[in-house]
């Protein structure tokens, strides 16, 4: 990691949480802030996910913000001028493992960097590189969903296809909130309609 100058105006905040929990909410939320308060501000999401729009950032309540669609974290760099005062990145979790490095750098050289991700994957296991972000934020915020089954507080994401592979894109077709009780990384898909099964297969997983 290139250190560089340090100025003690950077710093790293990590949204982080289940599906539909609010996080990119939360990270459009900050992110027009700065915007009002007249700050220079670059946002960046992974071209894999393209759900909802091919450029910006959208919540699933379809709330959005500009941003740069880029295949690894390695391109944030080359789109952070030195009149930059805040970047966002959402969907961390498909940004690779420099990313935590990048964040560092860009938060070292005096840039507020607000990131957000799922912090488990379907199986429930942590999902690189959130937890090497989360060790060296400044600010973290855990954001809770509501079980679909039971209506509790929900920090896990219940997969309901029988995809296997670890990064699969999708929304509620593809996902559910659920709380650490009604989470079952072995259910099986038995009411899945075919089309979900079949978009899982063909495409993408947040």
């Amino acid at each position: 990691m290139t250190h560089g100058r340090y100025d003690d105006t950077g710093w790293l905040e990590v949204i982080c949480g289940s599906m539909f929990s609010g996080k990119s909410e939360e990270l459009i939320r900050r992110l027009r802030r700065a915007k009002i308060a007249k700050q220079k501000v670059v946002a960046f999401k992974p071209r894999i996910d393209d759900r909802y729009d091919d450029d910006d950032i959208v919540s699933h309540d379809d709330r959005r913000i500009e941003s740069i669609r880029i295949e690894d974290a390695s391109e944030i760099p080359g789109y952070v001028g030195s009149d930059v005062q805040v970047v966002g990145i959402d969907e961390c979790q498909f940004l690779g493992p420099k990313l935590p490095d990048v964040c560092e750098e860009l938060a070292n050289r005096g840039v507020r960097v607000i990131c957000a991700g799922l912090d488990q994957d379907f199986m429930g296991r942590p999902f690189e590189p959130m937890p090497a972000l989360l060790a060296v934020a400044e600010y973290i915020t855990k954001t809770l969903a509501v079980c679909m089954q039971c209506g509790k507080p929900a920090n896990r994401t219940q997969r309901i296809t029988q995809s296997t592979e670890r990064v699969v894109v999708g929304a509620s077709e593809v996902y559910e909130a659920r709380c650490r009780h009604c989470f079952d990384p072995s259910e099986p898909a038995e009411q899945v309609p075919v089309e979900a099964a079949k978009d899982d297969q063909e495409g993408g997983a947040r």
